[in-house]
């Protein structure tokens, strides 16, 4: 729409706002995707017979059309402006009274107002909308080119009440949407923070490769009698310390990607898997023994790397909390179509509160170390959720048992 009487600069308009480009982009986009705004619109039509509404957004020097109903074809759409010295708003924001008339050509104040002759209004109603703190955002307007009955004291009540509720909406717009800012600024925080723990992780795994040659090969060497006290306990540490960077990495994937991943292949090495994670957790702390039944004769259908690193963070958990000089036991077998991977140890019973959540991430046992993330019984978990089976706990008699299960594929034979 064109404005003979532009003034301060170039006007903006419709093409502006689908543009995303507009000066009031937020104010526009708040209204126009409102249904009680337009719900409101149409109702002041209704009750006041005009044939054009709109919410206008007005400053000091601006009056830009936000949402509007338009049945006499007058050209304003959503984005479009008008010279703030066209339009009676301008009066209605100094002000702060509402403007009103049935019929320019009988009106003691308005008859022959220029506004109302250029753009052809002989009815008119602007209203003030603030907020609910006071300020001043805009008006509700209604108008037609023909006379209409818009001072009657029923039509003012509605269109001060409408102009209430419209402010009171933006207001809780605007906090809704600086809320979901906030929100997503924190997440895509946590997206870079999870992607540099997941860079970090991959980065430490070279000095841990090097950390463990440059101990295998201490371990061929004759060393003092110091030294052969110190070389285990380096070896458990540099255990411990792959077990955490594998946890942490796996978690941000899991983050970034919306989950653990798994690729199940058929009939996996599994039982070869978990053998050689008990062989390592063996090696890294031979100050505990640990017994394994293996009993796996059948093809399984998982991801054998992946429920590794499970039988790992279980295994490793089992360790550190069992009671000096006692065992652990790893246990697994084929029973009714399922892989069951029992690991026991002898220990403090885990308390009842703390079992719902045990398996979430970050949290960790009371009377703990410092140690650890709280991480690995949350991957272990994940992990076999992923292959769709399931992972339980149970305490009893001393011992802490944890068992995870797993479908089998079935025997084709």
């Amino acid at each position: 729409m064109s404005d003979a009487d532009q003034q301060g600069g170039t006007l903006q308009d419709h093409a502006a706002f689908l543009a995303k480009s507009h000066d009031f982009q937020n104010d526009i986009e708040i209204l126009t995707g409102s249904e009680l705004v337009g719900t409101i619109l149409e109702t002041v039509m209704l009750a006041t017979d005009m044939r054009f509404a709109a919410v206008a957004r007005v400053t000091a020097d601006r009056w830009v059309a936000c949402r509007t109903v338009d049945e006499v074809n007058f050209g304003l759409r959503a984005g479009d402006e008008l010279s703030i010295q066209s339009t009676f708003c301008q009066s209605v924001r100094e002000t702060s009274e509402m403007i009103m008339f049935d019929d320019v050509a009988t009106d003691e104040v308005y008859k022959d107002h220029p506004i109302a002759l250029k753009f052809g209004i002989s009815s008119y109603a602007s209203v003030p909308i603030r907020r609910s703190d006071g300020s001043f955002f805009g008006t509700l307007c209604t108008l037609d080119t023909d006379p209409r009955n818009v001072r009657n004291p029923r039509a003012v009540a509605m269109l001060e009440m409408f102009a209430d509720i419209i402010g009171r909406s933006l207001e809780t717009e605007e906090q809704l949407e600086a809320r979901d800012r906030e929100v997503e600024k924190e997440r895509e925080l946590a997206r870079i923070q999870e992607e540099f723990v997941a860079v970090l992780g991959h980065d430490l795994r070279n000095p841990v490769a090097a950390l463990n040659a440059g101990l295998r090969q201490l371990q061929q060497e004759t060393v003092s009698e110091r030294g052969a006290k110190v070389l285990p306990l380096m070896r458990a540490a540099l255990h411990r310390m792959s077990d955490l960077i594998d946890n942490i990495m796996l978690h941000a994937k899991a983050r970034l990607g919306g989950g653990i991943q798994v690729t199940p292949t058929e009939d996996a090495p599994l039982a070869e898997a978990i053998t050689n994670v008990v062989e390592e957790t063996r090696a890294a702390t031979p100050e505990c023994e640990i017994t394994m039944q293996m009993d796996l004769d059948e093809p399984v259908k998982c991801d054998a790397p992946r429920i590794a690193q499970a039988v790992s963070n279980l295994l490793s958990n089992a360790v550190r909390h069992a009671d000096p000089g006692t065992a652990v036991d790893v246990n697994c077998e084929l029973r009714d179509c399922e892989v069951i991977i029992a690991i026991s140890n002898h220990g403090t019973p885990i308390p009842e509160e703390m079992r719902e959540t045990l398996f979430d991430p970050f949290e960790r046992g009371v009377g703990v170390s410092d140690e650890g993330l709280g991480l690995g019984l949350h991957i272990a978990s994940a992990i076999t959720i992923a292959h769709d089976g399931d992972i339980g706990l149970t305490c009893e008699g001393g011992i802490t048992t944890f068992t995870l299960r797993l479908p089998t594929v079935p025997n084709q034979g």
